[in-house]
């Protein structure tokens, strides 16, 4: 039996067996599990096993960190385990977990993080989209320079322009795929949603006077694109509801365009562009006279901001900045919140006799350079207390001067950690691998002083 199989059949024990699973599915680094019986879970056990480097619990799911790719392998794992009545289960559970959901109190959560979590589930799936753009846009800074690619050969122009056209398509169709995710996560018509986004960022508005002024094409961004969707599914939703059967098919969509487009056209997306101003202008302004302070609240608070889920309301931040200026600086900065935690686990390393958190560190390591910290957060930082602490300072310090230097990156959001010295403007990579490597000091400097209660085997 391989380890990703045995893995999943010491997880599918420790949570009670296949008749307890109320749902199952992954992220890049979990298994997520929700139950029917806690009482049924061992997760003193689970917790041990070798494959587990960390646990969570968010509402009613409970998280298994196994790390990045491994969480997806060991899913498909556990379903084919199963004999095929947990499916059943799984299907006729979903008004159980509903009703779990409305009744459960977020122990852990801070308030509005639901409404913030459906925010996050529209753009979480752009993911890889935006992980190819920035690293194509970062390799085409590379050829660029003829210090790293020599000279130049006939057709080099040409292949820079494919790769701009492979790097910058997301951006050309990012409020499309907004709208169609906007309207899955809202419980609407998702053709209809890219329909709306369509409409907003139609150049033809361009020759369309109203009120005097000229309509602006993709004026609002993602912001009026999520103002008008939300609209659109909610119109979408009376609509199916006071409309004969008959008849609903062929006058609901007719009717939610005619309302949602016009509303959109006259209200929301100038609604959405001032707030789109003031995000961008605003985001912006704070950092360049922020400067040290700015950059370490921002990288300091950052991953307690994550714990209590309210960082996903920094998603269309994110998306803003890019649109708006072609630059994101405050993803450099909280990339640093995660690069401290990299100097806190070195730390814990050295000074820890516990082989099991040794072995945890040293898997976890690798991962964590490359942007991935939930490993070392949850499995090692987070349980031990005052390393997590250390390490949000650690990351203050790196955030404080990233800030300072006005370090940027072509990249929304999707990478972080090394990898992210790739995306970084011109001119400021150095400056960028420069702050990594002293809030990985930091980190380490501030748990060494700090110390902790090294667990027992």
């Amino acid at each position: 039996m391989d380890k990703t199989t045995a893995l999943a059949t010491q997880i599918l024990a420790g949570i009670g067996g296949e008749g307890n699973i109320l749902r199952l599915e992954n992220c890049m680094t979990r298994v997520r599990v929700e139950v029917s019986d806690e009482q049924r879970l061992d997760l003193a056990a689970l917790k041990q096993l070798p494959g587990v480097k960390g646990y969570i619990k968010q509402g009613e799911q409970h998280q298994f960190i196994v790390g990045p790719g491994a969480a997806a392998k060991v899913v498909d794992a556990m379903r084919s385990l199963l004999t095929g009545a947990p499916a059943v289960a799984v299907a006729a559970a979903g008004d159980n977990i509903a009703r779990n959901k409305a009744q459960a109190k977020q122990k852990y959560a801070a308030p509005m993080s639901g409404a913030l979590k459906k925010l996050a589930d529209v753009f979480i799936p752009l993911i890889p989209a935006f992980i190819a753009s920035g690293l194509i846009t970062g390799i085409i800074n590379l050829l660029k320079r003829p210090d790293i690619a020599g000279e130049l050969p006939v057709n080099y122009p040409n292949v820079l322009g494919l790769l701009a056209i492979f790097g910058s398509a997301v951006f050309a169709i990012m409020n499309i795929l907004v709208g169609v995710n906007a309207a899955r996560v809202f419980g609407g018509s998702q053709a209809m949603g890219g329909v709306m986004a369509g409409i907003l960022s139609s150049p033809a508005l361009a020759q369309i006077t109203l009120f005097g002024e000229a309509l602006q094409p993709g004026r609002g961004g993602v912001i009026a694109v999520l103002l008008v969707v939300a609209l659109m599914c909610w119109v979408e939703k009376r609509l199916r509801n006071w409309l004969p059967e008959s008849i609903e098919l062929i006058l609901n969509p007719l009717i939610t365009t005619l309302v949602t487009a016009s509303l959109a056209i006259v209200i929301l997306q100038p609604l959405g562009g001032y707030i789109s101003d003031v995000i961008a202008h605003g985001a912006n302004l704070a950092i360049d006279k922020g400067g040290l302070l700015v950059g370490a609240v921002l990288s300091g608070l950052f991953l307690p901001l994550v714990l209590s889920g309210l960082h996903q309301g920094l998603v269309p931040i994110h998306v803003e900045l890019v649109q708006a200026h072609g630059s994101n600086p405050l993803l450099p900065i909280l990339a640093m919140a995660g690069v401290g935690q990299v100097g806190a686990a070195l730390a814990v390393l050295m000074k820890t006799r516990n082989a099991r958190l040794k072995k945890v560190i040293k898997g976890a390591l690798p991962v964590g350079i490359l942007g991935i910290g939930e490993p070392l957060i949850f499995g090692v930082t987070l349980p031990l207390g005052k390393p997590f602490i250390a390490a949000c300072l650690g990351g203050a310090v790196g955030g404080a001067l990233i800030s300072y230097w006005k370090v940027a990156t072509v990249i929304t959001f999707g990478i972080s950690g090394l990898p992210l010295a790739l995306t970084i403007v011109s001119g400021k990579v150095m400056l960028y691998l420069t702050g990594l490597v002293i809030t990985i000091a930091a980190g380490f400097i501030f748990t060494w002083i700090m110390g902790f209660n090294d667990p027992e085997e």
